[in-house]
Protein backbone atom coordinates (compact mmCIF):
# COMPACT_ATOMS: atom_id res chain seq x y z
CA UNK A 1 0.00 0.00 0.00
CA UNK A 2 1.11 3.51 -0.81
CA UNK A 3 -0.48 6.65 0.62
CA UNK A 4 0.11 9.93 -1.19
CA UNK A 5 -0.39 13.43 0.20
CA UNK A 6 -0.05 16.48 -2.05
CA UNK A 7 0.78 20.02 -0.95
CA UNK A 8 1.86 23.32 -2.46
CA UNK A 9 -1.23 24.35 -4.37
CA UNK A 10 -2.61 27.86 -4.23
CA UNK A 11 -3.44 31.03 -6.12
CA UNK A 12 -0.85 32.56 -8.43
CA UNK A 13 -0.88 35.16 -11.20
CA UNK A 14 -0.32 34.19 -14.80
CA UNK A 15 3.40 33.92 -15.52
CA UNK A 16 4.18 32.91 -11.97
CA UNK A 17 5.46 29.66 -10.50
CA UNK A 18 4.40 27.04 -7.99
CA UNK A 19 6.01 23.84 -6.76
CA UNK A 20 3.78 20.95 -5.82
CA UNK A 21 5.02 18.22 -3.51
CA UNK A 22 3.67 14.75 -2.92
CA UNK A 23 4.85 12.80 0.10
CA UNK A 24 4.44 9.05 0.01
CA UNK A 25 4.34 6.41 2.68
CA UNK A 26 5.79 2.97 2.24
CA UNK A 27 9.22 1.42 2.16
CA UNK A 28 9.07 0.57 -1.54
CA UNK A 29 8.68 4.12 -2.84
CA UNK A 30 11.78 3.84 -5.01
CA UNK A 31 10.26 0.93 -6.95
CA UNK A 32 7.25 2.95 -8.13
CA UNK A 33 6.76 5.06 -11.20
CA UNK A 34 5.13 8.36 -10.25
CA UNK A 35 2.96 10.81 -12.08
CA UNK A 36 1.03 14.05 -11.87
CA UNK A 37 -2.46 14.50 -13.29
CA UNK A 38 -4.96 17.36 -13.24
CA UNK A 39 -8.69 17.71 -13.45
CA UNK A 40 -11.07 20.57 -14.04
CA UNK A 41 -14.61 20.06 -12.69
CA UNK A 42 -16.77 18.53 -15.36
CA UNK A 43 -13.83 17.27 -17.41
CA UNK A 44 -11.80 14.10 -17.44
CA UNK A 45 -8.62 13.82 -15.44
CA UNK A 46 -5.64 14.39 -17.73
CA UNK A 47 -2.04 13.28 -17.65
CA UNK A 48 0.54 15.97 -16.89
CA UNK A 49 3.89 14.30 -16.25
CA UNK A 50 5.51 11.03 -15.21
CA UNK A 51 8.87 9.90 -13.88
CA UNK A 52 10.45 6.47 -13.66
CA UNK A 53 11.72 4.79 -10.49
CA UNK A 54 15.21 6.30 -10.65
CA UNK A 55 14.21 9.75 -11.82
CA UNK A 56 16.24 9.35 -14.96
CA UNK A 57 13.36 9.28 -17.43
CA UNK A 58 10.47 11.72 -17.61
CA UNK A 59 7.46 12.28 -19.86
CA UNK A 60 5.24 15.34 -20.23
CA UNK A 61 1.97 16.31 -21.80
CA UNK A 62 2.51 18.60 -24.77
CA UNK A 63 0.57 21.36 -23.00
CA UNK A 64 3.14 21.63 -20.19
CA UNK A 65 6.37 20.62 -21.94
CA UNK A 66 9.07 23.22 -21.37
CA UNK A 67 7.18 24.83 -18.46
CA UNK A 68 6.75 22.01 -15.92
CA UNK A 69 9.41 19.75 -14.43
CA UNK A 70 8.77 16.54 -12.53
CA UNK A 71 11.40 15.24 -10.15
CA UNK A 72 11.68 12.86 -7.22
CA UNK A 73 13.76 12.38 -4.10
CA UNK A 74 13.68 8.72 -3.15
CA UNK A 75 15.46 9.43 0.14
CA UNK A 76 12.55 11.68 1.14
CA UNK A 77 9.79 9.58 -0.48
CA UNK A 78 8.66 12.69 -2.31
CA UNK A 79 7.81 13.64 -5.88
CA UNK A 80 7.68 17.24 -7.06
CA UNK A 81 6.12 19.21 -9.87
CA UNK A 82 7.79 22.54 -10.56
CA UNK A 83 5.38 24.67 -12.58
CA UNK A 84 6.71 27.78 -14.30
CA UNK A 85 5.14 30.33 -16.65
CA UNK A 86 1.72 29.34 -15.39
CA UNK A 87 -1.31 30.08 -17.53
CA UNK A 88 -4.99 30.44 -16.58
CA UNK A 89 -5.66 27.18 -18.43
CA UNK A 90 -3.40 25.40 -15.91
CA UNK A 91 -6.07 26.00 -13.27
CA UNK A 92 -7.18 22.60 -11.96
CA UNK A 93 -7.00 20.15 -9.10
CA UNK A 94 -3.64 18.40 -9.29
CA UNK A 95 -3.20 14.79 -8.22
CA UNK A 96 -0.10 12.70 -7.78
CA UNK A 97 -0.18 9.01 -8.56
CA UNK A 98 1.97 5.94 -8.06
CA UNK A 99 2.18 2.66 -9.89
CA UNK A 100 4.57 -0.28 -9.55
CA UNK A 101 7.37 0.35 -12.00
CA UNK A 102 6.69 -2.72 -14.09
CA UNK A 103 8.45 -3.15 -17.41
CA UNK A 104 9.54 -0.89 -20.18
CA UNK A 105 5.96 0.30 -20.76
CA UNK A 106 5.81 1.97 -17.32
CA UNK A 107 5.13 5.31 -19.01
CA UNK A 108 1.84 3.84 -20.30
CA UNK A 109 0.73 1.96 -17.20
CA UNK A 110 1.31 5.05 -14.98
CA UNK A 111 -1.69 6.54 -16.78
CA UNK A 112 -3.92 4.05 -14.93
CA UNK A 113 -2.15 4.10 -11.59
CA UNK A 114 -2.81 1.90 -8.60
CA UNK A 115 -2.66 4.77 -6.09
CA UNK A 116 -3.91 8.37 -6.04
CA UNK A 117 -3.43 11.29 -3.72
CA UNK A 118 -6.33 13.46 -2.56
CA UNK A 119 -5.43 16.41 -4.77
CA UNK A 120 -4.34 20.01 -4.33
CA UNK A 121 -5.96 22.99 -6.00
CA UNK A 122 -4.06 25.33 -8.30
CA UNK A 123 -5.66 28.55 -9.48
CA UNK A 124 -3.94 30.82 -12.00
CA UNK A 125 -5.44 34.28 -12.35
CA UNK A 126 -5.16 36.28 -15.56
Amino acid sequence: QVQLVESGGGLVQAGGSLRLSCAASGRTFSTYALGWFRQVPGKEREFVAAINWSGGVTYYADSVKGRFTISRDNAKNTVYLQMNVLKPEDTADYYCAANPQGGTNWYLTIRTPAYWGQGTQVTVSS
